[in-house]
């Protein structure tokens, strides 16, 4: 009988990891992570230039930014233009949600 051990973290802003981390996690280079720090991209958990920490959700971050680097072939700012897009229609999907709930609560 074989058991797989499956380890899973909760991807928060409470919790913190390493540049380190997020590098092995993710797939990208901490130079990768870094230049995504300077465009705005990856907000640091902390702004020590010396030492980089992120909260635990940079983890989705960084992965997707990988993805989209590598499946479109992006420059590091062209990375940046459609990651800050991304977060942008992630904003207004919430808050279209928002608008539709509060509606259907009038409605009723």
């Amino acid at each position: 009988m074989t058991q797989d051990i499956t380890e899973s973290v909760w991807l928060n802003t409470s919790d913190i990891c390493s540049l380190e981390h997020i590098a092995e996690v993710s797939g990208l280079s901490q130079e990768d992570i870094l230049d995504l720090v300077h465009t705005g991209v990856l907000p640091p958990s902390s702004h020590d230039h010396g030492t980089y920490f992120f909260y635990t959700e940079c983890v989705v971050i960084a992965h997707r930014a990988r993805r989209l680097r590598d499946d479109f072939e992006l420059d590091t700012q062209g990375l940046a233009v459609a990651m800050r897009l991304l977060r942008r229609v992630d904003e207004l999907e919430t808050e279209l949600a928002n608008v539709k709930t509060r509606l259907l609560r009038a409605r009723r």
